[in-house]
């Protein structure tokens, strides 16, 4: 398949800038995987579709707020970086804007208890700092640093937590696994004593879910690598959801890819951790996901791919249609749509 089928017209408007108050008042659409119905209604009426024995899958990563602006010791410039990939405790892989004042040996300060100097320059023109921190690291850094938001998010975050779900627990992740912020702790608790499974798993989101697609037949393009860990419990919630006929519920595109990489390299969903770059996309065959709770992605993405490999392409596209006329909310702030 090409890129451009996965192409379709957003209004600017419609992109969220600001989340919704409460989390649970977004908007929900439901979609049938069979016969491509499409139905409206509010995200706390979730209860609704699920059935006691099912399983909801969630990405209990933590966002870091990575995001931090460094002053130039020498000359007072400003370059901004983006944290990737921790090296050691001190040692980051990072994105710099501009680059070209973020040489090797420069220093920055970023504030009183924070400075790094640039100890390499990568192939792809990411940047390797040292940092030197006064107190623990990640208190220091958050602090300091902002929430890594989309490009697309203009408006200022005022409350960080907004960009965290509130089970997140490990932290490690560039970005939030957005599907997870439609959910209170009272809606969690609700869903518990209706039978419904909770099973956590952890994947670190990275900042390529966020890379465009550059080439025009989706089969050529290259997956991002992510980090995932399935614990004992969680395997065995899921396991037992199949074994007795309830359906496992992915909530969001970050679960979907930690279960389904899980099984099409162990054969089956067991403890592990490991590294995924798994690209799915119509075509793909699922071995474990039987239901997808997911926000609207951006035209051309590798995670309408996916929403198109599990839902159906035609059903996919008619869905994004409706939304625009609709005028849902899009992208990470946005509202939801859930898949069955």
């Amino acid at each position: 398949m090409k890129k451009s089928d996965f192409f379709y017209q957003l209004p600017e408007e419609l992109i969220a800038q600001t989340p919704i108050e409460p989390r649970n008042a977004s908007r929900l659409m439901t979609l049938s995987r069979g016969g491509g119905e499409v139905g409206h209604t509010i995200f706390n009426k979730l209860d609704t579709f699920l059935k006691a024995g099912d399983t909801l899958v969630l990405n209990n990563t933590r966002v870091l707020p990575a995001r931090i602006f460094g002053t130039r010791t020498d000359t007072g410039a400003v370059v901004e970086f983006v944290l990737l990939k921790q090296k050691n405790t001190l040692v980051w892989e990072c994105i710099a804007g501009p680059g070209k004042k973020a040489k090797t040996g420069t220093s920055f300060v970023f504030s009183d208890d924070l400075s790094a100097e640039v100890i390499d320059v990568l192939p792809d023109g990411n940047r390797v700092l040292e940092f030197t921190c006064n107190g623990e690291f990640f208190s220091v850094l958050d602090a300091v640093g902002q929430m890594p938001l989309p490009h697309y998010i203009k408006e200022k975050l005022q409350n960080k937590e907004r960009y965290q779900t509130v089970y997140s627990k490990e932290l490690g992740s560039a970005a939030a696994p957005t599907a997870g912020l439609h959910f209170t702790d009272k809606m969690l608790e609700e869903l518990k004593e209706k039978g419904i499974n909770i099973a956590y798993v952890t994947l670190h989101v990275g900042l390529g879910t966020f890379r465009p697609v550059k080439v025009d037949e989706i089969t050529d393009h290259k997956m991002h690598s992510e980090h995932y860990f399935i614990s004992h419990e969680s395997a065995e919630i899921i396991n037992n959801t199949k074994k007795n006929g309830g359906r496992v519920i992915c909530v969001g595109t970050t679960s979907c890819r930690t279960l389904e990489s899980a099984a099409t390299k162990f054969g089956e969903i067991k403890e592990c951790s490991d590294d995924t770059d798994i690209f799915i996309y119509p075509g793909y065959e699922f071995k474990v996901m039987d239901g997808l709770i997911t926000n609207f992605h951006l035209p051309e993405s590798t995670l309408i791919m996916l929403v198109s490999a599990f839902a159906g392409y035609e059903n996919t596209m008619n869905a994004y249609k409706c939304a625009v006329k609709e005028k849902y909310r899009f992208f990470s702030f946005g509202d939801a749509m859930l898949i069955l």
